[in-house]
């Protein structure tokens, strides 16, 4: 039985040594150190040995096992270090090849309108205010003079969630918040853009969910004059120098007076197209000065303090300055559309 395990061992080395691939090594071992293996089946025929045979049998076929698991484990190192070297050999990088090319992304285009829209009026000093946009009844309608069974709120298509939370429909309650903040002490310079949302069958040009900026001054002796002085100035800002302006009246409940603005037509120079109906003039937002209610309701003193609000919508702003033809573009992720108004290296479209 010595002489088996000893022949055993050389033709184990042996195959060993010849392996080219780790899957034969894997077969050698199996056929030689397995369950049904040439050494397993030597040490199950111990029990035929007198006891004096059986340690020294015993021995050698542990002394066979650990030089054929070694001899294994060594052909494996140098097997895997060759495959190793021959897979880097194959995945070699050529650093002297130009890089691909890294497609960098940018802004919505609703995002850089609003925040054109906020460079220009942060400039003439307002703040940026934010609020919630599921908002209570109080704060969307009744904090701006449209008290319970007002006529007007039927113009705003809202959705409600409870009987006194819905989604808001303007940021109009970002103003009222800010003016209740304030406590009715100190003058009000700012600005609330963000997403509002009415009970509206989406067109190409009406979408249930929108954006709008809203803007409220309230101070001493603010007047008409104010308001259309930083109209005239936004509307040149964003639309050009060449832009005129006008001041339709309107009706608001948070204002009194209230206005409609109109730009002169950018396509026909305000002779009249059909982008502007043969008028020469586009609509563009909505203003006015705002109702001693309002002012009252957020504590301030209407015989001392005034002020105007208005509302602009930057996807019709985008619309118009862009000439988009379809609001739902802005909501759709199509990359096609997107990538047209890429930033320039001087950071404009």
């Amino acid at each position: 039985m010595q002489e088996e395990l000893e022949s055993i061992r050389q033709e184990a080395l042996a195959a060993v040594d010849a392996a080219n691939d780790l899957k034969e090594l894997q077969n050698i071992k199996v056929t030689y150190l397995g369950k049904k293996g040439s050494v397993t089946k030597v040490l199950r025929g111990m029990g035929q040995l007198s006891k004096e045979e059986r340690p020294v049998v015993g021995e050698l076929a542990n002394k066979v096992r650990e030089a054929i698991t070694a001899a294994i484990d060594n052909k494996t190192a140098v097997l895997e270090q060759a495959a190793l070297e021959e897979k880097l050999e194959q995945e070699t990088v050529d650093v002297t090849l130009p890089g691909r090319p890294v497609h960098v992304g940018g802004p919505h285009l609703l995002t850089r309108i609003i925040e054109e829209i906020e460079d220009l009026f942060i400039g003439m000093g307002y703040e940026v205010r934010e609020g919630p946009e599921v908002e209570t009844d109080y704060y969307n309608f009744e904090a701006l003079n449209l008290p319970k069974g007002h006529p007007a709120r039927d113009m705003q298509d809202t959705f409600y969630l409870t009987n006194e939370l819905l989604l808001r429909t303007h940021t109009s309650p970002v103003q009222a918040r800010t003016m209740q903040e304030y406590g009715g002490h100190q003058p009000v310079k700012m600005i609330c853009p963000g997403k509002v949302y009415r009970r509206d069958s989406d067109d190409a040009t009406h979408s249930h969910q929108f954006t709008q900026i809203e803007g409220l001054y309230v101070d001493e002796n603010v007047r008409m004059s104010d308001l259309k002085g930083t109209l005239n100035t936004f509307a040149k800002r964003i639309f050009g120098e060449d832009r005129k302006i006008r001041l339709r009246p309107s009706f608001f409940p948070f204002t009194e007076p209230s206005v409609e603005m109109d730009i002169s037509c950018k396509v026909c120079e305000g002779n009249g197209c059909s982008v502007c109906k043969q008028s020469g003039w586009i609509e563009i937002l909505g203003a006015g000065m705002v109702h001693p209610n309002v002012l009252e309701m957020a504590g301030y003193d209407s015989n001392l303090y005034t002020g105007f609000a208005f509302g602009m919508g930057p996807d019709r702003i985008a619309m118009l300055k862009y000439g988009i033809d379809d609001i739902r573009h802005f909501y759709r992720n199509d990359k096609r559309f997107i990538t047209q108004f890429h930033y320039a290296k001087g950071g404009t479209l």
